[in-house]
């Protein structure tokens, strides 16, 4: 069966996150119902990231096996049409090799984070960033957020029901820049690394801005790692503002 690579772009506010659920709208349901309309059957699909409820994507990476010979610009276009009315846009589509993965071919995944802030409510950002109203120092944070780059026991800042077999994860990036935005200042945070823990990223960010606000100090974060305990964490901020960004693989087959 010819096996296809999918990058998909969407917008997580209608979907309980991306995994296929029984009874409630996902973003692999809608994929996979799009694929059933254009070869009648089963459809599953394996993704480069199980993204949570709300949680939106840049370039979410999925694989999928079909039984005619695709031309990929023309099975785009398909899906695209099927996808509608559903936030969900195939971006790019690629052939690739029967022993290709989306999830275990996966080099590095790379998430991006908008934090705004400002005193107004967020008009076209709104469900698209987390809004804070206090002033946050980007210093302050960068700092913090130096204390997590590298391989650590990260068990404070994971969730307390993540599967994964081991907390200890190798962080690759955590920039933070500070840009304009209408009325206020956005944030963001741009984190790199093979792979994640359920609810890491949000966990990072949400003490970070603790950090940022002053609530915390940047060496904090560090006594915070260190003591490897989930209630030493932060804030676990809301999934609003986090994006899957892109996917790295030992050659990029979109291109």
């Amino acid at each position: 069966m010819p096996r296809f690579a999918l990058k998909i772009e969407y917008n997580g506010a209608p979907f309980a996150g991306w995994q296929r659920q029984a009874d409630l709208p996902s973003v692999q349901g809608a994929v996979e119902a799009a694929l059933a309309r254009l070869e009648p059957g089963q459809h599953s699909i394996a993704a480069a990231g199980r993204t949570d409820t709300g949680v939106h994507a840049l370039g979410q990476v999925a694989h999928c096996d079909l039984a005619r010979h695709w031309d990929p610009f023309r099975l785009s276009e398909a899906l695209n049409y099927h996808l509608k009315p559903d936030p969900v846009a195939v971006v790019a589509c690629a052939a690739v090799p029967d022993d290709w993965h989306a999830r275990f071919s996966a080099l590095a995944r790379h998430y991006l984070f908008r934090v705004v802030v400002r005193r107004a409510p967020l008009t076209h950002d709104d469900g698209l960033a987390w809004r804070v109203m206090q002033p946050l120092s980007l210093s302050a944070m960068q700092e913090g957020a130096a204390q997590l780059i590298g391989q650590h026991d990260f068990t404070t800042f994971r969730a307390s029901g993540c599967q994964a077999k081991s907390p200890v994860k190798t962080l690759d990036r955590l920039e933070i820049e500070e840009l304009d935005y209408p009325g206020g200042r956005e944030f963001r945070f741009h984190l790199s690394a093979r792979s994640f823990l359920h609810n890491q990223v949000r966990s990072f960010v949400g003490t970070l801005e603790r950090v940022g606000a002053g609530a915390w100090a940047p060496e904090d974060v560090g006594t915070a790692l260190a003591a490897r305990d989930r209630a030493a964490c932060g804030p676990v901020c809301p999934p609003h503002g986090l994006y899957l960004r892109a996917v790295d693989y030992p050659s990029d087959p979109f291109a």
